[in-house]
């Protein structure tokens, strides 16, 4: 009761000022539109911040982005390269495509967070370099969720167009023959330390292996596997001629260059 004596109060006020020649601006607002007022300032910052969230894409959409095109995507953990001044580069994969984060912003205590598995939301930017995908100057958030990929095999497409579609992703290569590498006199060796050779032990390893008569240049990273891990010792010990199976990460540099993470000698 008191409400509707007010409002009518009010509204008989606007009458005699509007009648008395007062400007539409000096009549004060009616209790209805300052309510109605506030909603839509309510509502506008509502829709501010929805429209300020970035959306998350789906694999599909990020492999389609533009290089230099700001990214976001949810992904999960597969393994960790490096960690060095507040900056991480890992290996992730979600059901569909893989990831590359390379010095991605994580201090070291959340570093040590990062075990495979661990679904991550990540926003950065699409760039390249020599020929390999990966995201830069990238931020990211842990969320609920896990995920470990299972090696796809792709020694079937080693020689395909198509490998590249497969960048970055947990992979296997079977039946494959070491082949000879050139050391820094000419001989013929199973493995070299750096890809001319010119390193040494705790290096990168690089190796030749072949397939359909084809031949291919793969690494064990020192970074992702140092000296200590069973395939960096695996790697040391081949000989020209062993058969073997691999598994690692489909890395890209001047065409495919996979970082190994395990290798089993088969014959």
């Amino acid at each position: 009761m008191k409400k509707s004596v007010a409002l009518l109060l009010t509204l008989a006020f606007a009458f005699s000022m509007v009648a008395c020649g007062a400007k539409t601006e000096d009549v004060p607002a009616t209790e209805e539109a300052v309510v109605e007022e506030n909603v839509v300032e309510e509502t506008t910052e509502e829709v501010t911040e929805e429209t300020a969230e970035v959306a998350v894409m789906t694999y599909e959409e990020y492999a389609a982005a533009e290089i230099d095109t700001e990214v976001t995507v949810e992904t999960y953990v597969q393994a960790k390269q490096s960690w060095w001044e507040d900056k991480a580069t890992v290996y992730t994969q979600d059901e569909n495509g893989a990831y590359f984060l390379y010095e991605m912003a994580c201090s070291e205590e959340d570093y040590a967070k990062l075990v495979p598995g661990t679904k991550i939301r990540v926003n950065g930017y699409k760039a390249e370099w020599s020929g390999e995908v990966e995201i830069v100057d990238a931020t990211f958030e842990i969320l609920e969720g896990n995920y470990i990929a299972e090696a796809e095999d792709m020694t079937a497409l080693l020689a395909s167009e198509e490998l590249i579609n497969h960048q970055n992703k947990f992979v296997a290569f079977k039946g494959m023959t070491v082949e000879a590498s050139k050391d820094a006199d000419g001989n013929d060796v199973a493995f070299l330390y750096n890809w001319d050779g010119s390193g040494e032990d705790g290096n990168d390893l690089y190796f030749n292996v072949s397939v359909d008569g084809q031949t291919y240049n793969f690494v064990v990273e020192s970074y992702l596997c140092d000296n200590t891990t069973e395939v960096y010792n695996a790697v040391k010990n081949l000989q020209i001629g062993d058969v073997v199976d691999m598994e690692g990460f489909l890395y890209w540099y001047e065409g495919a260059n996979p970082h190994i993470t395990s290798l089993t000698v088969v014959e």
